[in-house]
């Protein structure tokens, strides 16, 4: 149980972190940023998963509410186009998207993304509980997680966890969810993914 604990804290500061940050962007370029998806309500829980040794590294969640955005509780990445409030990302359009998943999926790790269909209300509730919990402290990335999901009408069940498989394995026996896996194999360091994110220039900031 000791051993799983430490590895719960040193892995994800070994992959983005769970450590903790402020940032405000400011509303002017959050709003014109501002994306939606196109299409259904839909909450995507992604889970960092070390390909060497199968641990989970890290948690964040996807929302397509009114608008698109990433709760990346305690997570590391930063981009200087990409707007967030502590640790919620806005401006999450395809592209954007893409950068987030491909700085974390390298040699090292894969991406588990669950994605679920909701309605707007549940989707709006957690894009609002997610503007209100920030920033999270160091190593609560999968805890601060099920907390709000646990909070969301469908969802009470899904239960309180502090490691990622725990959260990605109960988020799966929920109805309709689909699962993708995102592998990429370039270098395995951070700096290096963080390096190739950062060439994203979007358009509308």
């Amino acid at each position: 149980m000791i051993r799983k604990f430490i590895l719960c804290v040193l892995l994800p500061l070994a992959l983005m972190g769970c450590g903790a940050k402020s940032e405000w962007a400011p509303d002017e370029v959050v709003a014109q940023m501002a994306y939606r998806e196109p299409g259904p309500s839909t909450l995507t829980l992604m889970t960092m998963i070390n390909n060497r040794s199968g641990s989970g590294a890290h948690t964040a969640l996807v929302i397509n509410a009114s608008q698109r955005v990433i709760w990346d509780p305690a997570g590391t990445f930063k981009h200087p186009r990409i707007p967030e409030r502590n640790d919620l990302i806005y401006g999450v359009n395809p592209e954007a998207y893409k950068v987030y998943k491909s700085a974390h999926a390298r040699e090292t790790y894969h991406v588990v993304l669950q994605e679920i269909t909701v309605s707007p209300e549940v989707a709006e509730k957690a894009f609002a509980l997610a503007r209100q919990m920030g920033p999270v402290a160091q190593a609560q990335c999968t805890g601060s997680t099920s907390s709000l999901l646990a909070q969301l009408p469908g969802f009470e069940t899904i239960g309180s966890h502090m490691f990622p498989k725990k959260l990605m394995m109960s988020f799966a026996k929920l109805p309709g969810v689909k699962t993708e896996k995102v592998f990429e194999n370039d270098a395995g360091d951070k700096a290096t993914a963080f390096g190739a994110a950062k060439a994203y220039q979007p358009k509308t900031f």
